[in-house]
């Protein structure tokens, strides 16, 4: 027979059962044969209650001494099922937040106007991790209060020690180590407002929100409160957004916050986009060490011309930020020793005459001696470094494994010849290596183009002269262009000649470099036969 929960209460007075509530278990039978279960609920009632039952007793009961009232509660028939119900199902668990509810309080909380509406906010969120993030820059139990920013530029922001504590070592010794301070307010004028905002969403919510403007400022509130998690991805941050315009002030940050390996990605593209590299904005803003560093690299792929160029639009930039007259002698004095450290010999004569002699940086001596170092048989001594940089040396992948030619092929009448290609590490493509004329000498007209998911990144027209042999003749960008890992670029040459030329047979889809590995497939824009197996762009000229 079915089992039905029945719910009987029964009213006690204080005086019965001071102080506790009781509960008993009884069976009942009801008018069809059926088993009740009967709880019977002793309750605790106010005085009031009790003054009005002991009326009730003494009036409707023979005894006036009983302590037992009537029942005064009616019974309740639940019927249940045969299927016994789960926990869960009985006690339903409320539904965790919304993405949006989250991200509204996350907001409010940047905003530091956060305001919490619900008074049960804590049953909104199901993780420990959730309910944290809610006091993320917010007034509700903040028991340290930190002014962030110089003066003029404050911002006031609330904390909570102990999550601080949690999240920082440095925290916790400012608030539970032996020389701590019982401070309400804390000023940090060294470190921006929004770095620090990024650092505490990270301590808070186990979140970490960077950009390109910030990341900077928060690796150094990383590295001042030891947040080493933090720093580390703050720094993979910059390794993945590292290019020539910001490579040479990422070298002066990284060297101050000593990270090594950043420093190297650093010189690996100051290297070999030298040029791009010191004509960028950022190289005005390096500190005088980090120039230094800079002009005395031997591996640095530049014109000398362009080094020096370089060299005088930072001292025109430091004389600014020491507030002094760019004049031609203030350039001089910023510069220093550092001016030696350009190899002024060894630029072409041309590049010296027209530039570096006239720019009045030099001293009549210095100029006259220079001019002499390129004529005279008997060289005089000079102050500057004579020898040429090194620069990088060039690598080649070679994609095919033999090359032939045929009266049909390989003719070019304005079509394109692409291919597309991938590396598992940074490199950077400074030009191809093209097949030429089987039919005897031949001059070509060659663009070549780099594109990534149909963006050009580097493109370049130039001429070449083949001399009917089945090498092949490297055709170079302006500036190399950065290619990155795990990404497919699309190399595309348009050749214009009249002449049938050498291709390539036997192609492979990876070809081992080095340390460097290439993989190939074949690209849709390519229109004159060229892909894996076969045809033109043997070569990809790269540094690495």
């Amino acid at each position: 027979m079915s089992t039905l929960l029945l719910l009987h209460g029964l009213a006690m007075l204080p005086s019965f059962c001071e102080g506790q509530q009781n509960q008993v278990n009884t069976l009942m039978v009801d008018a069809k044969g059926r088993n009740m279960k009967c709880l019977t609920f002793l309750l605790m009632l106010p005085e009031s209650v009790k003054s009005k039952s002991s009326k009730g007793s003494k009036k409707g009961s023979p005894s006036s001494s009983s302590k037992l009232p009537p029942v005064c509660y009616e019974i309740i028939t639940l019927k249940t099922k045969k299927k016994k119900k789960m926990a869960a199902e009985i006690f339903p668990t409320k539904k965790p937040a919304s993405a949006t509810t989250v991200q509204q309080y996350q907001q409010q909380n940047l905003n530091n106007n956060n305001t919490i509406q619900c008074c049960n906010w804590q049953g909104l969120y199901s993780t420990i991790r959730e309910r944290n993030a809610v006091m993320f820059n917010n007034e509700l139990m903040a028991d340290v209060h930190f002014v962030v920013g110089q003066s003029g530029g404050t911002q006031r922001l609330p904390g909570h020690k102990y999550v601080l504590a949690v999240g920082s070592s440095v925290f916790h010794a400012m608030f539970y180590g032996e020389l701590a301070e019982d401070k309400d307010e804390i000023r940090i004028p060294d470190v921006e407002p929004p770095a620090f905002l990024a650092m505490l969403k990270y301590i808070y919510c186990d979140e970490i929100d960077l950009s390109a403007d910030t990341v900077l400022a928060t690796l150094y509130a990383a590295k001042k409160y030891i947040v080493p998690h933090l720093a580390r991805a703050c720094v993979n941050f910059l390794e993945t957004s590292l290019s020539a315009k910001n490579a040479c002030i990422l070298l002066s940050q990284s060297c101050l916050f000593e990270e090594p390996d950043l420093t190297q990605r650093c010189w690996e593209v100051i290297d070999a986009q030298a040029e791009l590299a010191l004509k960028s904005e950022g190289f005005c803003d390096i500190d005088a060490q980090t120039l230094e560093s800079i002009l005395r690299r031997e591996t640095l792929n530049a014109k000398e011309i362009v080094v020096f160029e370089a060299a005088l639009s930072w001292a025109e930039a430091e004389c600014q930020r020491r507030e002094m007259n760019t004049s031609i002698d203030n350039k001089r004095k910023v510069l220093g020793q550092a001016v030696y450290l350009i190899r002024i010999p060894t630029m072409g004569l041309d590049d010296f005459a027209n530039g570096a002699a006239q720019s009045g940086v030099l001293t009549l001596n210095e100029t006259n001696d220079i001019f002499l170092w390129y004529t005279a048989a008997k060289k005089p001594e000079l102050q500057f470094a004579c020898q040429p940089r090194k620069g990088l040396t060039p690598q080649k992948c070679h994609r095919f494994q033999s090359c032939a030619y045929r009266s049909n092929q390989w003719r070019y009448r304005g079509r394109c010849d692409s291919i597309q290609f991938a590396v598992d590490k940074r490199v950077f493509i400074a030009g191809f290596g093209l097949y030429g004329s089987s039919c005897g000498s031949a001059e070509y007209t060659a663009k070549i183009e780099l594109k990534r998911q149909g963006v050009v990144l580097g493109t370049n027209l130039s001429k070449y002269f083949s001399d009917g042999s089945s090498n092949t003749f490297p055709v170079w960008f302006e500036y190399p262009v950065q290619i990155e890992p795990d990404t497919f670029y699309t190399a595309s040459v348009v050749l214009d000649g009249n002449e049938l030329s050498y291709f390539g047979q036997e192609g492979m889809t990876e070809v081992q470099c080095g340390k460097v590995t290439f993989q190939f497939q074949c690209s849709s824009d390519s229109t004159n036969g060229t892909g894996v197996q076969g045809g033109q762009i043997p070569e990809l000229i790269f540094y690495a």
